[in-house]
């Protein structure tokens, strides 16, 4: 009996090639899980920042349901389809509105623990209240000092342990607005 060759022993065909057009199919999924990624990333933002990105209503309204499902396997599907709806939006822009919302968050702490080393300081040290007046000169000198002088007389028998007394926390909330001013 005759043995006729494979039809492909013949042939010269090199799969994956730089002549190959087509991604691989290791590329596709690479590419499908990094949107799906972005799409948990957007899912994660808090509600007010998710408000103000641009996307598609179908897009916001698949994430909004990913949000409410509970169950593993059904935020798994979900994400699936919100990675199949970001295909067709502009993922540059939507990864940039993530950036920018996780820059602003951290931009927020930042500021918080300036404001929180600023009181510090300004409980701490008698000079810190002209350096502070220096840089923030719009800021009413007789209320921080009376704050300030507060403050020193609340703090000077607690412990380190100790929760902060209100007026403490009424000279955070009076250098909170001047650190975070851009």
């Amino acid at each position: 009996m005759n043995r006729r060759a494979a039809p492909h022993r013949g042939l010269d065909v090199h799969y994956g090639d730089s002549d190959d057009a087509r991604p691989s199919k290791a590329a596709l999924k690479r590419a499908s899980e990094a949107v799906q990624s972005l799409g948990r990333e957007l899912a994660e933002l808090p509600a007010e920042r998710l408000a103000a990105v641009a996307m598609p209503d179908e897009l916001r309204a698949a994430i909004d349901e990913y949000r409410r499902t509970k169950s593993r396997e059904g935020r798994r599907r979900q994400l699936q389809y919100v990675g199949k709806l970001m295909r067709s939006a502009d993922e540059a822009a939507l990864r940039e509105a993530v950036a920018a919302a996780t820059i602003g968050s951290a931009r927020e702490t930042l500021a918080l623990h300036e404001a929180e080393r600023w009181r510090a300081e300004l409980i701490a040290d008698d000079a810190a209240q002209g350096r502070w007046l220096a840089q923030h000169p719009g800021t009413d000198a007789q209320q921080l000092r009376s704050l300030v002088r507060a403050a020193r007389r609340d703090t000077a028998g607690l412990g380190a342990e100790a929760r902060q007394p209100r007026s403490s926390r009424e000279l955070f909330q009076f250098i909170k607005p001047a650190v975070s001013a851009p």
